[in-house]
């Protein structure tokens, strides 16, 4: 049922822009390549579905996936249903590396691909990197120990950060577009880069299920069937840091999706990270796509940053965690 509603987004969301290419037409045209026959669109209008609308599809539901099974393999790592994928700073980090660029943008105007995500990548990568340096040299390297890190790290990085926008007052602007998140693309080539990092870490992702099942009950309990806890969640989070970086990288910061995906999976099918780990991997890539729908036709013809749409929907969301985890308590 969830690969059936994604495949349905994902069809709604090729038929939504300015110009009309019609459900009927598009179906005549997906046949065509298939078959080898003769295309029902014209140059044009094959064009923009080809080489504009099906690869920001296609990344919407990467970048969507991405930070989903990241929440949920953050959730299952510190056992608190608000952990988020930039938890430890991939966000601060990005969003650094990006403002560097920008900032720096007349220095490497002549390049042939942009840099700014290699940067908000590195960026990221590097954020995470920190926060275990400094959770390992502080003690034990435990999930309290690095969230904590994870949180001065941000907060110094966004300090850094706010201080290089300050001195080159006039990149503000485009440095808040990239932050509030975009899918803006030309072509496949942002697809390409993040599908092999996004791709593998969410196989490793799912393979981590089950031990992520057996460290809910504890890490003693965990240990005494012959499980290494701080192992365990060096890969998860390894894996899952470097998702998000590679989807933070050529989307901008995108809010929430890792929050409400994993929440709803649970509510939907329970708590086994056997069953949240690939459903919110499917209706991550669902959500993020639908936003996106939401986002390019809202103000038609403007576009909405894509990152506005998800607090709408996301804020609320988590008001209503919060809630519903305090009359637990």
């Amino acid at each position: 049922m969830a690969l059936l509603i994604l495949l349905v987004a994902a069809f709604v969301s090729t038929l939504v822009g300015v110009s009309s290419l019609g459900y009927q037409r598009v179906l005549q045209e997906i046949w065509a390549q298939l078959t080898g026959g003769v295309s029902p669109l014209s140059e044009r209008e094959a064009a923009i579905l080809w080489y504009l609308r099906v690869p920001r599809v296609v990344l919407a539901g990467l970048v969507g996936a991405a930070l989903a099974i990241s929440g949920a393999a953050f959730q299952g790592v510190f056992r608190n249903p608000l952990a988020d994928p930039y938890l430890l700073g991939a966000a601060a980090g990005a969003g650094l590396g990006a403002t560097i660029v920008v900032v720096s943008a007349p220095g490497v105007a002549g390049w042939g691909i942009s840099p700014l995500p290699l940067a908000a990548f590195v960026g990221a990568l590097g954020g995470v990197g920190l926060s275990w340096v400094l959770s390992q040299s502080a003690g034990r390297g435990n999930s309290a120990t690095l969230l904590l890190a994870g949180v001065a790290v941000a907060s110094f990085l966004t300090a850094i950060q706010t201080f290089v926008q300050q001195v080159n007052i006039d990149t503000i602007q485009r440095v808040y577009e990239w932050m509030l998140g975009g899918l803006n693309t030309t072509g496949w080539q942002e697809v390409l880069l993040t599908l092999p990092y996004i791709g593998v870490t969410s196989v490793v992702l799912c393979l981590c299920a089950r031990l992520l099942d057996v460290l809910a009950v504890g890490d003693e309990e965990a240990a005494s069937l012959g499980i290494r806890p701080a192992r365990v969640r060096l890969l998860v989070l390894g894996a899952a840091s470097l998702a998000t970086a590679a989807a933070v990288s050529v989307s901008g910061l995108i809010g929430f999706v890792g929050i409400v995906v994993p929440h709803v999976v649970r509510l939907i099918a329970g708590a086994s990270y056997r069953v949240v780990l690939p459903l919110s991997l499917i209706g991550g890539a669902t959500f993020l796509i639908a936003a996106d729908e939401v986002a390019r036709t809202i103000l038609a013809p403007a576009e909405l940053p894509i990152g506005v749409v998800t607090a709408f929907t996301g804020a609320p969301f988590f008001l209503l965690v919060l809630r519903m985890n305090r009359s637990r308590s």
